[in-house]
């Protein structure tokens, strides 16, 4: 890991803190933006579960709408708005490839989730057309008495995936559109650099 990713990992991990310690509601939410092969675009907002020198890391159903475009097209935009932080809030974007995270990782990760949640990624069919939410329900009960008195697994198609930064960019807000916006870069001989943009 070089100078500046380290220097911008731990920019992040620093303004992470202080959102965790502010206001906002949900400080790990972010908009995560894909494509499909076609290059149409669509966004939703999801909860980062871990981050560290690899990427930054978020788990979904790979049959899901995003699941499927990111297998069709591994890229993606992750965005992070703490507005509350500081004199008029802070952005954080983040772009890169996307890969699967090992599946110790992934099983290690189910195994910390509520029951319910865990109960919930089995009953789910995510982003399929739903007749009525009383055939949710239904398939929620015929889970949890599959798994009754045991432990729930990890369902197949239940996974995470790991966005590997090639771009972090720091915005932070001030008055009258007077932003600071620092960009780090990964060129493609694997160098980082370190910029100031325009606001």
């Amino acid at each position: 890991m070089t100078d500046l990713y380290a220097e911008a990992l731990s920019t992040f991990a620093g303004l992470f803190e202080e959102a965790k310690a502010s206001r906002e509601v949900e400080p790990n939410a972010m908009t995560v933006a894909t494509a499909d092969a076609g290059g149409r675009p669509s966004a939703r907002t999801v909860l980062l579960k871990a981050f560290d020198a690899r990427g930054f890391v978020f788990y979904t159903h790979l049959a899901s709408h995003k699941g499927r475009e990111l297998q069709e097209n591994p890229h993606a935009a992750l965005l992070f708005l703490w507005r509350s932080l500081r004199e008029a809030g802070i952005q954080v974007r983040i772009e890169g490839a996307v890969e699967q995270v090992a599946d110790a990782e992934a099983d290690a990760y189910f195994a910390s989730r509520p029951r319910m949640s865990q109960i919930g990624a089995w009953a789910s069919l995510q982003s399929e057309t739903l007749a009525s939410r009383e055939a949710f329900d239904a398939r929620v009960a015929e889970v949890e008495a599959r798994f009754d008195g045991q432990d729930v697994p990890r369902p197949a198609g239940w996974s995470g995936l790991r966005v590997v930064p090639q771009r972090i960019e720091f915005w932070y807000g001030a008055q009258f559109r007077l932003h600071e916006r620092w960009c780090y870069e990964i060129d493609p001989a694997g160098q980082w650099s370190k910029r100031l943009l325009f606001p």
